[in-house]
């Protein structure tokens, strides 16, 4: 991996049904390209907004701990990433107190930068997604 400046969260969540059983999943990498942390975690019942955004917030909690800064988020949420940056406005009643805790935890950090991604560029998030649901519900269980 190439060194970078900062360091890179790449966030995805998902379910299996809109709502359905969901997953997050985030992986840190540190300035020279090392990955430092990675998780998916298996949510219940969630719509894929909902996974998306306990994805992010994951993830900050991962570089609030380990004071990644300059973090750069990477997601293939368009969703999230333009709500995070101010350019659409949260309307769903259901993710606006996910939307606010995940701005506070973003302004404690300083210095972040989200980045809206292909789903090619976030492969290692969406496998933590889909290998936690695997897990859980059984790799015969519809994607």
């Amino acid at each position: 991996m190439k060194e970078s400046a900062s360091w890179t969260l790449r966030c995805d969540g998902g379910s299996r049904g809109n709502p359905g059983p969901g997953a997050s999943g985030y992986v840190l990498i540190d300035p020279a390209g090392k990955e430092v942390e990675s998780r998916g975690e298996f949510l219940g019942p969630v719509t894929n907004n909902v996974a998306e955004y306990r994805a992010l917030l994951a993830g900050l909690e991962a570089a609030t701990r380990l004071s990644a800064r300059p973090l750069e988020i990477r997601m293939d949420s368009e969703l999230v990433v333009r709500q995070m940056t101010g350019e659409y406005r949260v309307k769903n009643q259901g993710l606006k107190a996910l939307h606010a805790a995940a701005c506070r935890a973003a302004s404690a950090l300083g210095a972040v930068r989200f980045v809206a991604v292909p789903r090619e560029e976030n492969a290692q998030a969406d496998r933590l997604v889909n290998e936690t649901l695997d897990r859980v519900l059984g790799s015969e269980s519809p994607r």
